[in-house]
């Protein structure tokens, strides 16, 4: 087997460890966030949704490569993918800026539940380090959109981290406005990569 087919096989290991992950997020975010009436868990769930979407068809793509299709094939895959998670991440940041922007105008902070706060930990933990394995095996394969998909996973870090410093500070020192400046702090980062993404898909090199 050679290096580049190992690679694909961890690629593919790495995305369904984060697709299980993101159907138990999703779940427990939006149950729990409904259940509290809290607006930034449920965008929590919410991005776990699409990042179930683009990681599906991330795993579509490296086995596509991995049942040893043609170049070709394995570019066309390549875009697809790439399309979709760009669509995905851009698309993610209508939502980041649409709910923090209604938070805050109605002057609500983050609400959260015991269970929604063990949720935002474990993802806190967890995504970070599957968003470096997505960015290096992308690298070492050379797939732009397994990168991207790393990147978003590094926004559900961000998140369930932006979902723990909104309980703590509006707890703490009432500061309710913390959880909305927070997630419209993540918009260039979201927006870049989903750009970037997009460009993968039309064939446009790197600057």
């Amino acid at each position: 087997m050679t290096v580049q087919a190992i690679q694909v096989r961890k690629g593919i290991t790495i995305e369904v460890v984060s697709i299980l992950w993101m159907m138990i997020e999703a779940a427990v975010a939006i149950g729990a966030g409904i259940a509290a009436h809290s607006l930034a868990l449920t965008a929590f769930g919410a991005d776990s949704v699409i990042e179930l979407i683009a990681g599906g068809v991330l795993l579509w793509r490296l086995y596509v490569e991995a049942s040893g299709a043609s170049l070709a094939r394995v570019q066309q895959a390549e875009r697809t993918a790439s399309w979709v998670v760009g669509s995905a991440l851009l698309l993610l940041a209508l939502y980041i800026a649409a709910a923090a922007v209604h938070e805050l105008w109605v002057h609500s902070g983050a609400d959260t539940s015991v269970l929604g706060i063990a949720l935002s930990v474990a993802s806190a933990l967890l995504m970070p380090v599957v968003a470096r394995a997505k960015k290096r095996i992308g690298s070492e394969i050379g797939s732009k959109a397994l990168r991207a998909d790393g990147s978003c996973s590094m926004v559900c870090a961000y998140m369930a981290w932006t979902v723990l410093a909104g309980v703590t500070l509006t707890a703490l020192f009432g500061w309710w406005w913390v959880d909305g400046v927070s997630a419209l702090a993540l918009l260039y980062f979201v927006v870049k990569e989903g750009w970037e993404a997009i460009q993968a898909a039309r064939g446009v090199a790197d600057t």
